[in-house]
Formats: C-alpha cells, structure tokens, sequence
C-alpha cells in the first residue's frame, strides 16, 4: 500500500545571497530552525529577525527579503527493501526553486501553482540531504530587455505566482518565497494513482434520475509485468477493471438511480448530499491493495444560459435546470501568507459569506487556487465557486516556456478541483480584456502577444479535455465576443468601478448589467483592527501609518468626494471613522436593490469583496482581523432571498419585490408616509403575489410617493415575509434629523453553548436611522447580531453580544453607539469623547 510521511519538521533556512545592511540581518542569526509549510517572511517573524510587516510602516523596511536569495534545507534517512519506489512530493514551491539532492540539482521550478514530484529510488537506504534554493521572484521581470519590461509593465507578467504579492490596491507587497504547501515522501510498489477525473452529470426526467460518473484514473507503474485492477466504488455502485501492461489509464462511466434527495444544491434551493468516490488499485495476482483515494463528490448539472435575447447577452446560471439568481462575493487570499489559512479559518470567512446570505463565491484571479479545504468548505455549504484561472490586470507574454508552464498548472488545477459540485465556471482572467479595450496597452505593446492566446485557445481547450461539462467563460468583465466591448453592460458580465473612482454610487442607478462582477466601495477597518496595527500619534486620516493601510490611489480623496453629497467629511478622527464605513455600507444597499430591483434583466451580483488579507482601508465588508464591517450588515440585509426595496420607476417610486426562493411568495404590504414624530401622513396597502425566481414591481400612488416636507418626513414599507423597505426625499444633509432621545437596557444571559452573552435595548424617543452598537470598542473579541438599526419614535432594538464584555454598563454601551444624525454638523463630536490618538 502506498504509504506518506509529511516532512514538517527539521527543516533549516539559511540566505544565499547576503542582504545589504538595511536588513539588519547578520550571520550569527542563521540559520534558522523552521517547519514547513511555511515562508520566509513568516519564518523570520517567528525568529524574532523582523518586525510584523501588517504593523505600522514596517512592510517598507522589509523588501530586501523579496529581493533575497533563500535555502531551506533538512537529511532525509531512507530505506530500503519495503517499497520498490520512492518519491519526494512538494505541493507547492514558491516559486523559482532549484532542488538538490546531496548538493545534485534534482529539479528546477517556475511555478507556484504546481505540485512537483522526484524520485528517490536512486538513494534507497541512504541518509540524503535535501536543499531547496529560492531566487528572487523579481529575476524574471529584472532579466527581461528594457523593451519587454516597458510593454508589459509589471513583475507578475514573467512569473507563475500570486499576482498580489507584489501589491495591490489593498494590499502590501510582500514578495514571498518558501515551501508554502505540504512536503511528503511517498512510497509505493507496483503502481500508483497519479490522476483521478471524475466528470459527474445528471439526466433528469421528472422524477426519473439517473447520476452518472464518467471517472478517468490514470497510473504511474513500474516495468513489471503484474496484472494490475482498478475498482471503484460511487453511491453504492462497485466496478473493477483490469488494466493491461501497456496501459497508463482506465474509463469507467458509472450510472447510479438517484432519487431528488440526492441531488446537490446551491444553498437555499436545497440540501447538499456528498458521496464517496473510492478509488483502489489492487495487485491482481496477491489481491493487495496497492494504492487507494476518497474524493467527494456531488451529483448536479451547472450551465450559463447566454440565449441572446431582446435586452443583449444574459449571464444566467442553471443548477438542475433551475436558473439560479447569483449573490455572491469575490475572494482573495486571506493572508498574504497563504500558507497560514488553515480550515477553520476558511470555515469562519466563508460562514461569514453564508450568514449574509450569499450563495457564490468568485475566487479572482490575481491570488490562487485555492486549498482543497476551501473547496470541500464550498460543497458543503452550498455555495458555488466562479474560479479564475491566475491572470490578473496585466499582459502576459505567449512565450512556449511561459505557454508550457501556464498549460501544466491548468491541467493540474482543473484535474484536482474539477471533483467540486459547488464549481460552476471557469474563468479566463481577471480585467485582461478590459486592459486590452480601456487602457493603454495597445501602444505600449506594439503587437506583442498579450495573453488572448492562453483566454481563447489554450485554457478553454485544457477544460474542455479534462472537464468536458464545464463552464469556461474568457474573462471577467467579457462581453462574449472580442468584437463587442468587454465591459458592454448589455452582454455578458460587468465590472462596475466608475462609481468608486470618480462619479459617486448615485451613478450605480444608470447602469443596468446583466450580471455585475465586481462593484463594492471602501471603508477603513474596524476601530480595534485599525489601532491594533498602525500606533501613529495622533492618529489622522492622513496620518503616516493610516495612509500606508490605504493602497488605493487617491484612496482618501475617493472616500472623501463620495461622502460629499451626504455629510461634510468630519474632522474628528473617530467621527470620520464611522462616517467612511456608514458610507460604504450605504453604498452596497443602494447598488445592490438597484440591480437586483432590475430582475429578470440582472441575475446576479458579486459584490467587490468578502475578506481581507491584512489590515487596510479596503472593500471588504469583513477586515483583515475577521470583523464584519458595517457594510456586512447591509450586504445581510440586501442579500435576503427575498427582498423587498422602494426603488424610482419614471415620474414615481415604485415598491420592487424580488423572489430568490424556489417557493411563491405572497402577502399584503403596507407603505407609508410618515413624519419624523412617526405620525402617518398617508398609507397604501397592496395585496401580492411573487412567483419563486421572479419580481414584481408595485407603483405607488402620488399620497405615498410626494412628500410635503421632504426633509422631515420618509416612507416605510412593512411587507409580509421581508425586512421593512425605506425611502428617503432628500440627502442626509438636507434631513432634519432630530435628537434621538436613545435610552439603553443591558441584560446579561449565560445561554448554553453561547459563551457569554448579553443583550441590549435601545428604545427611540424619535427617529434614529443606521443605529449601531460597534462590538469591539466593548471588548477585543465581541461580536454582535446587528447594525444599521432604523427605529421610529417609540420603537425598540435588540442587539445580541457575545464574549465577554470588558466593562458592562450602559455607559459603556451609549460610548459605542453611532448613528447617521451624528455627522449632522450640529452633532459631530458629541459622541465617544475618544481621544484622536
């Protein structure tokens, strides 16, 4: 039987190539004694050799370890005698690595993405020592002539790695090198399993379902002539085949009966019932088992209908021929050292995705495949994967060493992930053909290859081969032709930017996508997560380390004008705090119901981000210490399968119901305008009916949709099987928002299973809006159920908090409350009383 051992331990690091004297780094610190998986930067942050490169201005003291030349070394004893093979397996190497064996090159690779294998049967029952040498992941764009450097503009273009380790728009650049994925030796006799393809389809006619497996496993054997058999074993089905000598592989196509319970769903449109595929190679002649694998697997159609159709192109995607409105959020690597994201941190990110009401994940292309954690995680959950292949913002050169490397890690990555129900797409690159179209990469290139070779041929023919009932789409935003524009919002899918970087989110109201991919709005971290990282004193807006944590460009200026038109930019440090992340929360609901207001035409968004990599000013609406931004209430509240928003329809207003669910939804709702002492001035009430997937558009009369006093009075909508819908006539710098009069209950429970728990009311003497409780100015680990909180005269909310709460009174309580009235001039700085530093 094949057997592994993980080679963690043991390992030491040393430098190659000495830094220069700003490393401050000196021989008698080295080496260094490590485990892998790891990586330099993090190696050397447990050695107490550099400083945290998230903390402060750090990270720009550390660029000569990306310009560094690195080696991890450790002995390896092997035996001899109970296996005729033996292997060293690296998952993953980062990047430029030269492999020795007792001071022999073994291997040279170019490529983080791929898994590299050597064989060790030449030092059977030696004691070897292996040495893995990492060049600077800067030599291929350094080497390049002067002309290539200027065409195509940036490192990642030369090299197969993480595209953002050399920064980006939210991220530090912190060029990486190490052993960043699991090292193991195999051992194993006879034959292997080298590739495992299973490509799972279902036939359904009405109630007769029938799963099929068409599974391709393919072997590594030695030369000896032994009779070898491959079984499998699917939802109760057992096969065996035998393979002949000459043969590396076998094709099973499987049918298993299937009942509806076993179909696998998208989250909110059913379960998600995984099965075992067993794979065993057996010598056929002693009956052992030479090598065996469990993959999971699910039983479902995918497709994207892209039916042209009276409006364009639409971009719509089918799970059992249930078209599916997508939800989702796109995902880059949550730490800069990937390496250090293990399950249950891929299980807190993505229960984050789950709780507000996603059901897609985008995995964009400027970061990785993901580890197979991510996808299991995915299955399980329910939510669909939109995977890009690793191409990102940039021109790549069409070399045949750079075709063959890119082609390799297709094959392989498409191998291992194509397994995953939840993966529906596969996806050419990230913003490529909007580079091509928009920016200026026509006459800087000057007919240089520019990538469209890997987007049109290269990739789609790779899925095509190895995962034949895949989705391949060219690129994200792609129109669906390269002759029509890639980012046509009639066709295809959409990136939506020009609200951030220059016309305000009012503008979202113009565009009518047929499926948006990308569109969010920044807001710096939580309070805690911010002052845990940068120490500036005072702490400013423009505060050196606050300004290094935001790596937009003209980051601050953008959040700035898109606050404008609602709030004079306060000048209190912690005033401007909340009012930059209310911003982006009120950014997210007013694009979000606008596109998904505009059902059947959109049928689906993907909101620019879920998570963060470290602490920054960002998009995400959850921050690089785990905590949900308020943005992450609103994107909750807009996420809702089924919700209702009042929305402009020419000369009016018009209440929009929109219907995610598979299930009819029905009831009366009931709209009114009222004034700010929550007084009715008129109300309309309107019976319903919304069929599952569907919207329905209700226009309110001239009672409801004029208001007398713009500024002093608003509509609610109150809606059988919704969260209540709002209006507002005027700005919130025109409202007259009036003192809320806020009174505040704490009442502490120890529920089982909970932690420690507490509640807080707060009732409103009068109007409040965007009421929120911000849990970590209670306590480093606090959390709580709710913000954004928009009461009426008279009316209560309930706040939930867990974990313990570092001083529980309601003075603590009212000192971290905030509220939209707050930015009003007459009220700004009232609240906290927390020092700017």
């Amino acid at each position: 039987m094949l057997h592994r051992t993980l080679l963690a331990d043991s390992w030491s690091l040393d430098v190659l190539s000495p830094p220069g004297e700003e490393s401050g780094l000196t021989p008698d610190r080295l080496p260094l004694t490590v485990t892998v998986p790891g990586s330099v930067h993090t190696d050397l942050l447990a050695a107490g050799v550099i400083p945290d490169p998230y903390l402060d201005l750090n990270e720009l003291d550390l660029a000569w370890i990306g310009r560094t030349s690195w080696v991890y070394r450790r002995t390896l004893s092997l035996s001899e005698g109970l296996h005729t093979h033996t292997d060293l397996v690296f998952e993953g190497l980062d990047t430029l690595a030269t492999i020795a064996i007792d001071g022999d090159v073994a291997s040279m690779t170019a490529n983080m993405f791929r898994t590299y294998r050597l064989s060790l049967d030449a030092y059977a029952g030696r004691t070897i020592e292996i040495a893995v040498t990492f060049d600077s992941a800067w030599r291929p764009f350094d080497q390049a002539s002067d002309d290539d450097r200027a065409a195509y503009g940036a490192a990642p273009s030369f090299i197969r790695k993480m595209a953002c380790n050399f920064g980006w728009d939210w991220g530090p650049a912190l060029v990486t090198a190490g052993i960043w994925r699991p090292v193991w030796v195999e051992t194993w006799s006879a034959a292997r399993l080298a590739d495992i393809r299973p490509s799972v389809t279902v036939d359904i006619e009405e109630d007769d379902i029938v799963g099929r497996v068409n599974l391709t496993v393919k072997l590594e054997r030695d030369r000896a002539e032994r009779p070898i058999a491959v079984e499998i074993e699917v939802a109760g089905r057992t096969e065996t085949a035998r393979i002949a000598a000459s043969s590396p592989a076998v094709v099973f196509d499987t049918t298993v009966p299937l009942a509806p319970s076993d179909l696998w769903w998208p989250r909110g449109y059913g379960e998600q019932p995984l099965h075992d595929l067993v794979v065993r190679v057996r010598d056929e002649g002693s009956g052992d088992v030479l090598d065996e694998a469990v993959r999971r697997i699910g039983f479902r159609n995918s497709t994207v209908d892209m039916t042209p159709d009276a409006d364009g192109t639409p971009f719509v995607f089918v799970v059992n021929g249930t078209p599916i409105p997508i939800r989702g959020f796109n995902w880059i690597p949550d730490d800069c050292f990937p390496h250090r994201v293990d399950r249950t941190r891929i299980d807190e990110r993505l229960a984050a995705a789950v709780e507000a009401n996603a059901n897609m994940i985008r995995v964009w292309g400027g970061g990785l495949y993901e580890s197979d954690d991510f996808y299991d995680a995915c299955d399980e959950l329910g939510l669909l994967v939109w995977q890009d292949f690793a191409f990102a913002c940039a021109p790549y050169p069409e070399t045949q060493e750079l075709r063959d490397e890119i082609e390799a890690e297709a094959r392989e990555n498409v191998t291992r992930l194509m397994r995953h129900p939840s993966l529906v797409l596969w996806n050419g690159n990230n913003e490529n053909w909007l580079g091509w179209d928009d920016w200026d990469w026509k006459p800087r290139l000057a007919g240089r290859p520019w990538g469209e070779g890997y987007y049109l041929d290269l990739l789609p023919r790779v899925v095509a081969e190895l995962h034949p009932n895949a989705t391949y789409w060219p690129g994200s935003p792609y129109s669906g032709s390269p002759d029509v524009y890639s980012n046509d919002r009639s066709h295809g899918v959409v990136h939506l930017w020009d609200a951030w970087n220059s016309e305000g989110y009012a503008v979202f109201r113009q565009d009518r996508p047929r499926f948006a991919s990308e569109f969010g709005w920044q807001a710096p971290p939580a309070w805690r997560t911010l002052t845990d990282a940068v120490h500036d004193d005072p702490m400013t807006p423009t505060s050196p380390g606050v300004l290094h944590h935001q790596k937009a460009i003209d980051g601050n200026g953008k959040l700035s004008r898109g606050l404008a038109p609602y709030f004079d930019e306060p000048t209190d440090m912690a005033d401007w705090h909340w009012a930059m992340q209310l911003n982006q929360a009120r950014a997210i609901r007013f694009s979000v119901e606008h596109f998904r207001s505009l059902r059947p035409l959109n049928m689906g968004v993907i909101l620019w981000q879920l998570n963060d990599c470290w602490p920054v000013a960002s998009w995400a609406v959850v921050d690089g210490a785990g905590r949900r931004r308020p943005g992450w209430f609103a994107t909750r509240d807009v996420y809702a399968p089924r919700l209702a928003t009042i929305q402009p329809r020419g000369d009016g207003l018009a209440l929009i119901l929109v219907n995610d669910t598979a299930v009819q939804w029905s009831g009366q709702a009931h709209i009114r305008r009222v004034g700010l002492d929550g007084e009715q001035r008129a109300i309309e009430s309107v019976d319903f009916v919304t069929a599952a997937g569907d919207a329905t558009e209700i226009s309110l009369g001239e009672a409801v949709s004029r208001a007398a006093q713009p500024d002093a009075e608003l509509l609610v909508a109150d809606i059988d099987g919704a969260e209540r819908a709002w209006w507002y006539y005027v700005s919130d710098r025109d409202f007259a928002y009036p003192d809320p009069g806020l009174s505040v209950q704490l009442i502490e429970r120890l529920p089982e299973n909970e932690g420690v728990l507490t509640e807080v009311v707060v009732r409103a003497e009068n109007f409040v809006r965007d009421l929120t409780i911000h849990p970590d100015r209670l306590g480093e680990h606090v959390t709580v159920d709710r913000m954004l909180v928009t009461l009426l005269p008279g009316e209560t909310g309930v706040f939930r908090f867990t974990g313990v709460i570092a001083a529980a009174s309601e003075e603590a309580v009212v000192a971290a409350i905030r509220h939209a009235g707050d930015l009003v001039e007459r009220r700004v700085g009232e609240k906290f009383g927390v020092p700017s530093s």
